[in-house]
């Protein structure tokens, strides 16, 4: 007797779920869900079940064991490398249906024989098969052997040792600066050439040491795609660009470059407690750090595109090229799971005191955020890219929160102006338009920022071209670039 899977209703197809009224004369068709299932996290095929209407048809057949050991052995036959699968009958509203269990394949690519890798090679993506396309298949084979892309070698690439060294030397440096206690500091320890082949940052062969793809990014960082793209829009959509820059160069100080943008584009406001006052941005700056070094730790670089911070009205959305690693999920990461994509990059990162303990980022940013009252993060599966949106506070007033001894805390206004205008730079130059030439004193006062804010806007301005600034500390006055 058939074993019965209780379905009520029946569930709508998924990425790890198709159905076929029945099984189609032509078996590529699901012999391309099976090889789908087997490249990422495993699924089942049921036949018996209509997929546009999920009515329970069953199967009319005779013989249906017959039938069963028919499907297993076309699994078999045609796919390579060979595919685990569990292939049983069982009754769905007292219809027997047959079950096609696809086990996650631990040696992708999959693909079907007759068609070959290049168009035998497919993927699940929501609840669709598709081809996979070069890139994915490159993953694919990295995953199947256990290797990362940062960790490949670059053929006919070699370092000096004087170049490892250098490399060692800074990333040391960095380590130093991400320290917060003394104490710290003087844990962390020298690094040698021996500790980054130990991490396959370097590989040693025939007496030369060969970088890999790690060296490539932790140093002069020649890949194409590893970029960090940050912009400002005005409203909660891409229309409108407010500001917008592209970061390049060794990964580790794009995490620093696109972490300062982030803070020059957010409200800040304040603790005072006492005399003492104390700066505090709408989001905590420990959940927007964790969320660029997850970026770039664990996005595909094999991807062709950039990781994107936008920064919109109502929220804080990143980016990262590459979806979920198998056997990850948003609901795993949130639990302290960890896998990382690129291990020996992670590796550095852990010893620069960017990444602290493993699997503790994403349940520390959910607590953090809940902790500051706002919304809880969202994160989204794009198939070919992961998004986290963290959502602002919608009050575009400061507060500050000021403590004494003998008081309750209390939440008071300042004044009726952001303690940052999103738009601040349209601003500057339209004041400009009209005044030709203004002190940073009477550009602070129009912003209603501080003058260490305001700052930051005319130093982009005038690196862009957009204004000039003439004179020196005290005397120092803007104006407008007119031949930009």
């Amino acid at each position: 007797m058939p074993n019965a899977i209780v379905f009520s209703p029946v569930p709508p197809e998924s990425n790890v779920l198709e159905y076929k009224r029945q099984i189609p004369d032509d078996h590529i068709k699901f012999l391309k869900t099976a090889v789908a299932f087997a490249n990422g996290n495993g699924g089942k095929i049921i036949f018996g079940i209509d997929d546009e209407t999920l009515d329970v048809v069953g199967l009319n057949d005779e013989n249906p064991f017959r039938t069963v050991d028919s499907i297993s052995n076309m699994i078999y036959d045609s796919c390579t490398p060979p595919i685990i699968s569990e292939i049983s009958l069982q009754t769905v509203h007292e219809k027997t249906v047959i079950v096609v269990q696809i086990y996650p394949g631990e040696h992708t690519p999959y693909y079907i024989k007759s068609l070959g890798l290049d168009k035998g090679c497919f993927i699940r993506a929501a609840a669709t098969t598709r081809l996979a396309d070069n890139e994915t298949v490159r993953a694919l084979m990295f995953e199947g052997s256990k290797a990362g892309f940062d960790s490949a070698i670059q053929k006919g690439k070699f370092v000096t040792e004087n170049e490892a060294k250098n490399l060692c030397n800074s990333l040391k440096e960095t380590a130093l600066k991400n320290c917060i206690t003394e104490e710290q500091k003087r844990n962390v320890k020298d690094l040698s050439i021996n500790n980054l082949i130990s991490w396959q940052i370097l590989c040693e062969k025939d007496g030369k040491l060969c970088r890999t793809n790690a060296y490539d990014l932790l140093s002069e960082n020649s890949l194409w795609c590893a970029k960090i793209q940050c912009a400002v829009f005005k409203g909660t959509d891409r229309n409108i660009f407010i500001d917008r820059r592209e970061f390049s160069g060794a990964i580790q100080q794009q995490v620093e470059d696109a972490y300062n943008f982030i803070l020059r584009n957010i409200h800040l406001g304040a603790n005072i407690d006492g005399l003492y006052r104390q700066d505090v941005y709408e989001i905590p700056t420990a959940v927007i750090r964790e969320l660029i070094i997850n970026a770039v730790v664990h996005r595909n670089y094999l991807e062709s595109s950039h990781i994107q911070v936008a920064i919109f009205d109502d929220r804080l959305e990143i980016t990262s090229p590459g979806s979920l690693p198998k056997g990850v999920t948003f609901e795993r990461i949130k639990q302290g799971f960890s896998k990382a994509r690129n291990e020996s990059i992670a590796n550095v990162f852990h010893y620069m005191h960017l990444i602290e303990q493993w699997g503790t980022g994403i349940p520390r940013i959910v607590n953090l955020l809940k902790e500051s009252g706002l919304k809880k993060p969202e994160f989204i599966d794009m198939e070919v890219a992961v998004r986290i949106n963290i959502y602002r506070k919608t009050d575009d007033k400061p507060t500050i929160k000021q403590k004494t001894d003998d008081k309750p805390t209390i939440k008071q206004k300042t004044d009726d102006k952001p303690t940052i205008n999103k738009d601040a730079k349209t601003l500057i130059l339209e004041y400009l338009l009209k005044h030709e030439e203004c002190t940073l004193k009477e550009l602070s006062e129009m912003l209603g920022l501080k003058a260490t804010q305001t700052k930051f806007y005319m130093h982009d301005l005038v690196e862009s071209g957009k204004i000039i600034a003439k004179g020196a500390n005290r005397n120092r006055t803007y104006i407008l670039n007119k031949t930009e």
